[in-house]
This record gives C-alpha cells, sequence and structure tokens, in this order.
C-alpha cells in the first residue's frame, strides 16, 4: 500500500469519526425496530457478498443498504463496516458527496463488461442476449452520471 493510499484512509477514518457526529449514525430509539435494522443490513450484506461471486448481483447497492441499515440499528456494526479498508472510504464518500473515487468507477465499469460479455456469451436465445445487452447500457449509463470526487 502506497504512502498516500494510508493516507487517504486516515484521513478517511478521521472524516468518519466527523460524519457521525455530523448525523450520519441515528441509532433508532427503540430496540425492537433496531433489531430489525440489524437483520435488514445483515441481510443486505450477504446479498452484497453473493453479488461478488454471482455476475447479475449487485454487491454496491446492497453494501450501501447494509451501511443505512447498520447507521440506524447497531452501532458497533456501523463502526466496523465504516472503518473497514474496501468499503469504509467508499460508503463515507458516498453518503457525504454522493460520488465514487475514480478507481471505485472503472472497477464497475470493468466488472460491468467482463460479466454482462461472459453472460451474453453463455446464454442460448438472441432475446436473452439483447435484453442483457440492454441491461448493460442502461446500467452503464447510470454509472456515468455518478459524479467522481
Amino acid at each position: 500500500m502506497q504512502l498516500s493510499e494510508k493516507n487517504q484512509i486516515n484521513t478517511d477514518r478521521q472524516a468518519l469519526l466527523g460524519a457521525e457526529a455530523a448525523g450520519l449514525l441515528r441509532l433508532h430509539h427503540s430496540p425492537i425496530i433496531r433489531s430489525l435494522y440489524l437483520s435488514a443490513g445483515c441481510v443486505a450484506l450477504m446479498l452484497g457478498g453473493l453479488g461478488v461471486i454471482l455476475p447479475v448481483l449487485p454487491t454496491t447497492p446492497f453494501v450501501l443498504l447494509a451501511a443505512a441499515c447498520f447507521a440506524r440499528g447497531s452501532e458497533r456494526f456501523h463502526t466496523k463496516l465504516m472503518t473497514n479498508r474496501y468499503t469504509g472510504p467508499i460508503i463515507l464518500q458516498w453518503r457525504l458527496h454522493h460520488s465514487i473515487p475514480r478507481k471505485a468507477k472503472r472497477l464497475a465499469y470493468i466488472m460491468t463488461a467482463l460479466s454482462f460479455s461472459v453472460s451474453i456469451l453463455i446464454v442460448p436465445e438472441m432475446w436473452q442476449k439483447i435484453m442483457l445487452a440492454t441491461i448493460a447500457c442502461i446500467l452503464t449509463f447510470f454509472l456515468s452520471r455518478i459524479p467522481v470526487r
């Protein structure tokens, strides 16, 4: 890991403390609702983990959903997710600025192209190939509209 990356991670962790003070972590007052948020966050995180393996299932939206659920349900899980060296800086940047790092956006484009290309090669019917190509174009369009910070 380069020195600039370490400095960026430290800066993001310091921003996390400020972000929590700014209201990103807002636990619900009811223990029952907190447990529901915690359960939903765990399910979303598991689906995001499956999305790493399965090309059709998206990872990022589920991880963002898990972060939002943990922010309302569990300080411990929220802190673990936000201080993780892979997920934390990206989630924090999304929650604070509604943007993603250039490296993450580039990786999203590459993974979209790879997974949809493989899927298009595998499916037998032409209508399926057209549907997958259409979904890939729509996804690429939406990715292009997300700002880079």
